[in-house]
């Protein structure tokens, strides 16, 4: 049996992953505007004193959720445990369905749609998603695009627009089960999106197999 003292230890050591947990429960319901610091202690099951040790503001908080939500996940989207030449053909379907994972996990689509709906009265909140969220996935993308051109095995073309191109139906796929649900026929099952526009988007993409040592033309 733990130690009061041990106890308590390990209660603080937690409280700034409450802090987050709860700010983005408030955040998804309420919004960015709406979200009030005494909910999100009441939330963590703290005093409002007790949150200001860990966070100084509102902003603070939403960084460190942003921050929180894919840090510890990047390599798992990108399959680090992947052989670097493994051809992208291959990692492309395993990738956008573990973003997806990922995604879900982390109220990704809620939080998403928070930003586009709030950025424009707090412009430093899409600079933070920007940051530590998008910008990082794109380049995660990019980066993989980039080696699988270096290999042959993508043609030409900017790896910044590439990524936006892999990405791109899968936000809008987020975006619209987000804002419509189950009151459209249209809302599509992520999975099956990513499966299908990984296999659209590789016909695009890839270069014919070299023969010969030539490639086809």
């Amino acid at each position: 049996m733990l130690e009061p003292s041990m106890r308590w230890q390990r209660r603080k050591d937690a409280r700034p992953a409450e802090i987050i947990n709860a700010a983005i429960s408030v955040f998804t319901e309420k919004g960015y505007a709406a979200t009030k610091l005494d909910e999100v202690a009441k939330r963590a099951g703290i005093a409002k004193g007790t949150l200001y040790l860990y966070f100084d503001t509102k902003e603070d908080i939403f960084r460190a959720a942003a921050y929180h939500a894919f840090e510890s996940n990047l390599n798992a989207i990108g399959g680090a445990d992947a052989a670097p030449w493994t051809s992208l053909r291959e990692r492309l379907p395993e990738l956008l369905l573990r973003l997806l994972d990922v995604a879900n996990e982390n109220h990704f689509p809620a939080i998403f749609r928070m930003v586009i709906s709030e950025s424009r009265l707090f412009p430093d909140l899409a600079r933070i998603w920007h940051d530590d969220v998008a910008s990082r996935i794109l380049d995660l993308i990019a980066g993989l695009v980039i080696q699988a051109q270096i290999r042959d095995e993508v043609r030409n073309g900017d790896p910044r627009l590439f990524a936006f191109s892999i990405t791109g139906p899968l936000l809008a796929g987020m975006l619209f089960r987000e804002t419509y649900g189950s009151f459209s026929s249209y809302t599509p099952e992520l999975q099956a999106l990513a499966v299908q526009h990984a296999t659209t988007v590789l016909d695009g993409l890839m270069l014919p197999v070299q023969t010969h040592g030539n490639a086809a033309t």
